[in-house]
């Protein structure tokens, strides 16, 4: 009988062969060769088991602020971009992603972060941003260490404008098949348990922090501001302890008129923060539907690509004992054993082809999801900043538009200051034109 093919991911039927007559005197024989292979098998069977058990995820709930929280006690937060280890296309099919969906991700994931961390109410504005440089009381920061669908590995590192390092935490979670069937765009994902875990982390730290010490991290961080835009002005205002943590030496005057006019340059450093986390937006609507499909199909694709592998493992090494059982048979001094050996080399030559033949089939799911990333990936679209009477365009990466902006921050400073030159654009910098 020719062995019966099931659809991928189902159970396959062995080959049968027909039935074995055993000679006088090899049944003995024959049980001292075979009951310690069976053993073996029933050892290795046991060992995949044990090996893909999947751990329970219990649900965590997002910590609310149970109050309003006063606006002098609202801290901004600053969710980085997150980074990646460089993943190359073998790896990444080990894992079981692609390097482009994984660049997608790095952008993806900190703004879905960002929606958790608004959902708790805990804070003041929290926007994605390119890079630390950008003005904010508290900056997360975020390394995809392992994302395929099924498993997320996350490191978190939480630090205020002060220099104080909050926590740097691993992160680690299973998903459920169920968690793909309660996804909410903007709200509630696969891994919804992990993001909603660093969002408590964070909001039970700051729980801890008194008043006082909230009111020290505004007001380094808008000192912070000042320093970087007018240095001189402002050294000696901030000093590093021996931790490198930067405490208040003093303040300035109440209604200090360049303090007022760095926080108007300040005010425009967010906007275009703003205009940017709108682009963040757009690319995350677009990249939730097929992202969502996407890790939905990993994860049942992974699930099956496991039990292939292992069930061709299984068979592969069956067959080999089956064919060394014959052999040993052959070495023996029993008699009239050749039909024995000959059925069983057979069936363990079909067992062998069987096991390869799945184990084929799993490459082929590699492919599959490897051929669903490719609607991922995109480019930073030009951002185009009007105010004064003139337009700004900013072109590049989110940071080149960014440096560029920052720059164009500080010649409107020094335009005002009568500090420096005039800010109308810089045709040195191929990321920043101005149009009148």
């Amino acid at each position: 009988m020719k062995p019966t093919r099931k659809t991928v991911g189902k159970p396959i039927e062995l080959p049968c062969c027909a039935p074995l007559i055993w000679p006088a005197g090899c049944k003995k024989r024959i049980q001292s060769i075979f009951f310690p292979m069976a053993l073996i098998v029933l050892i290795i069977v046991s060992g995949c088991a044990t090996t893909f058990h999947t751990q329970k995820v219990v649900p965590t709930q997002i910590l609310q602020a149970q109050e309003e929280i006063p606006e002098d006690q609202l801290m901004d937060v600053g969710v980085l971009v997150f980074e990646t280890e460089e993943i190359t296309t073998e790896s990444a099919e080990k894992e079981g992603t692609t390097p482009e969906i994984r660049t997608a991700e790095s952008n993806f994931m900190p703004y879905h972060l960002k929606n958790t961390l608004q959902q708790s109410g805990q804070w003041g504005a929290v926007r994605v941003i390119p890079n630390e440089a950008a003005s904010t009381d508290v900056v997360v920061k975020g390394k995809i260490a392992k994302s395929n669908g099924e498993i997320l590995v996350m490191d978190v590192a939480v630090i205020d404008a002060t220099g104080t390092d909050w926590f740097h935490k691993s992160y680690r979670i299973e998903a459920s098949r169920a968690a793909y069937d309660d996804t909410q765009k903007g709200r509630r994902d696969a891994f919804q348990d992990l993001y909603n875990t660093i969002v408590n982390d964070m909001a039970n730290y700051k729980l801890k922090l008194s008043a006082q010490e909230i009111h020290n991290i505004r007001t380094v961080s808008r000192l912070k501001f000042a320093q970087d835009f007018a240095p001189i002005a402002y050294t000696g205002y901030l000093a590093a302890n021996k931790d490198d943590r930067l405490t208040i030496q003093r303040l300035p005057a109440d209604g200090d008129p360049m303090m007022e006019r760095l926080q108007r340059i300040r005010e425009r450093e967010y906007m275009y923060v703003d205009v940017l986390n709108n682009y963040y937006e757009e690319f995350y609507n677009e990249m939730w539907p097929p992202y969502e499909n996407w890790r939905h199909l990993s994860f049942d694709e992974l699930a099956a690509i496991r039990k292939i592998k292992r069930d061709a493992l299984i068979r592969q090494i069956a067959g080999a004992l089956i064919i060394a059982g014959a052999v040993a048979l052959g070495a023996s001094d029993v008699t009239n054993t050749a039909g024995i050996e000959t059925g069983m080399i057979i069936l363990g030559g079909q067992v062998l082809i069987n096991g390869f033949n799945i184990s084929r089939e799993a490459k082929i799911h590699s492919e599959v999801i490897k051929e669903l990333s490719d609607s991922f990936g995109s480019e930073m679209k030009p951002v185009v900043m009007e105010f004064e009477g003139k337009q700004y365009e900013l072109t590049g990466s989110a940071q080149e538009q960014f440096d560029a902006w920052r720059k164009l921050l500080r010649q409107i400073y020094d335009a005002e200051t009568g500090f420096g030159p005039d800010a109308s654009g810089d045709p040195a910098n191929p990321a920043l034109s101005a149009d009148p």
